[in-house]
């Protein structure tokens, strides 16, 4: 994969951030000062943002356009993450109950059709 094709890779400094969304870089600051967006930091310190925090950082640009403080908008990402998290958590245990079952069904056909050895068993009564 090319670097450019990451999109967690922080590549985008402030002021790119804030020209592509049309956004003063001051916002970018506030928005990390109260966790909102909390991008990498190069080694000397600047902020890089990634293609998936110039993201969040447009959809929160949107909240505060409806009127939402950062404080709520801050709430409305958590509560996002946790849904994502338990949607992730519900789909691999349903793919676990739909494995077991699949497991519990083939042992229960090989119980009906009995036991594979190859032998054939005397009748009973015959020696």
């Amino acid at each position: 994969m090319l670097p450019f094709e990451d999109e967690n890779l922080p590549l985008f400094t402030v002021g790119q951030v804030a020209q592509m969304l049309q956004v003063q870089q001051a916002f970018l600051r506030r928005l990390d000062e109260h966790g909102v967006v909390r991008p990498s930091r190069s080694s000397g310190g600047q902020r890089r943002y990634s293609r998936s925090e110039v993201t969040v950082v447009r959809y929160v640009a949107q909240l505060c356009d409806e009127g939402m403080t950062l404080a709520a908008i801050r709430r409305v990402l958590e509560l996002e993450r946790r849904v994502r998290d338990l949607e992730a958590e519900r789909d691999a245990l349903l793919a676990a109950l739909a494995d077991r079952d699949r497991r519990l069904a083939g042992l229960a056909g090989e119980a009906v059709a009995g036991p594979r050895s190859g032998r054939v068993r005397p009748s009973p009564g015959r020696s």
